[in-house]
């Protein structure tokens, strides 16, 4: 793994970030001092991500959801009903 400074970060950017694809992992520096490594994202392959709905069917959410517990709650907090 090798070190460049911020200016060469910049101005060679395209190429190292082809090179942390291709694997080669670089770190780039602040007058000799490590700031930050920069390496290859592992993402999933498309077609692996999950969608929102993928549990469509399979669960089911109450009519009244948003009121369960609401006389649970009020009688914690004091109200008075």
């Amino acid at each position: 793994m090798h070190t460049v400074n911020i200016h060469e970060a910049k101005t060679q950017l395209s190429k190292l970030i082809e090179q942390a694809v291709q694997g080669d992992a670089f770190i780039i520096a602040k007058a000799g001092k490590p700031l930050v490594k920069v390496t290859r994202l592992e993402a999933p392959a498309t077609g692996q991500t999950k969608r929102l709905g993928f549990m469509a069917g399979q669960i089911a959410v109450p009519d009244d959801f948003d009121r369960m517990g609401a006389a649970a709650i009020e009688q914690l907090f004091g109200a008075e009903g």
